[in-house]
C-alpha cells in the first residue's frame, strides 16, 4: 500500500498533474474527496474551524444537488471546492465523450477549474479534453485511504504522519471513510499545527 507518490512518478506525469504546490513555507494542502454528504461534511468542517484549517474540496456534482446546504457550508467557512464529476466516474471504463460531458454538467453546481478525478485514472484524450477546457488537474502527493474498511484509523493516521511541505493530502468526507479520516484529519490537524504548519486551500 504506497501512501507516498514517489517522486519519479509525480516528475513523470507533471505535464498533466498536479501532485504538490512546491514552497519552502510551512503549507499543507488538505483536500477531501466525494462529499458533500450531510452525515460527515459538517463535522470535518467543525473539525477544520477548530484549528483554523482551510481545504478543499472536491465535491461530486449529484450530491452538491442533493445536499445543497451542506455544499454552502463549505463556501460559507472559506474552503475552495472542485469538480469530482457529476456521477462519480472512473475515466478509464468510460468513453471520453461522455466523460467530458458529465464533468461539464457538474459546472451547474459550482464554477471551479479545479478538477480531480475519482479513482485518479485517466484516459490520455480525456486529460487533453479536461486540459483544453482549461481545469488545473489536482492529484495528491499522500493518500490516507481511509475508504478502505481493512485498515485501523491508527494505520490510517500513519500513513500520513510524516508529511513535508506544499503535500497535498486526500481524505474523503464520506461515509465509508469517515471513522478512520476524522480520526487521522484530527490527528494530523494538532501535531502539524504544533509544529508550526498552516493548512490552505488549493486556489
Amino acid at each position: 500500500m504506497i501512501h507516498r507518490i514517489p517522486k519519479f512518478v509525480q516528475k513523470l506525469l507533471s505535464d498533466y498533474f498536479e501532485f504538490s504546490i512546491p514552497t519552502d513555507k510551512r503549507i499543507i494542502y488538505l483536500t477531501f474527496d466525494d462529499g458533500p454528504v450531510p452525515e460527515v461534511t459538517p463535522k470535518v468542517l467543525d473539525l477544520l474551524d477548530r484549528y483554523d484549517a482551510k481545504a478543499t474540496f472536491f465535491c461530486v456534482g449529484d450530491n452538491i444537488r442533493k445536499h445543497r446546504e451542506c455544499f454552502e457550508q463549505i463556501i460559507m467557512r472559506g474552503h475552495a471546492t472542485g469538480n469530482h464529476t457529476t456521477h462519480h466516474l472512473k475515466g478509464i471504463i468510460s468513453g471520453t465523450k461522455h466523460y467530458l460531458s458529465d464533468t461539464e454538467q457538474s459546472r451547474e453546481f459550482h464554477h471551479s477549474n479545479l478538477f480531480r478525478p475519482p479513482y485518479g485514472r485517466l484516459k490520455g484524450k480525456q486529460i487533453k479534453g479536461l486540459q483544453r477546457k482549461g481545469y488545473r488537474l489536482i492529484l495528491w502527493s499522500v493518500i490516507s485511504y481511509d475508504y478502505n474498511q481493512k485498515i485501523s484509523p491508527q494505520r490510517c493516521f500513519r500513513n500520513v504522519s510524516k508529511l513535508r511541505c506544499g503535500d497535498i493530502l486526500l481524505f474523503h468526507d464520506s461515509i465509508k471513510a469517515e471513522r478512520n479520516m476524522l480520526y487521522g484529519l484530527e490527528r494530523v490537524l494538532r501535531l502539524y499545527s504544533e509544529k508550526g504548519f498552516r493548512f490552505m486551500a488549493i486556489e
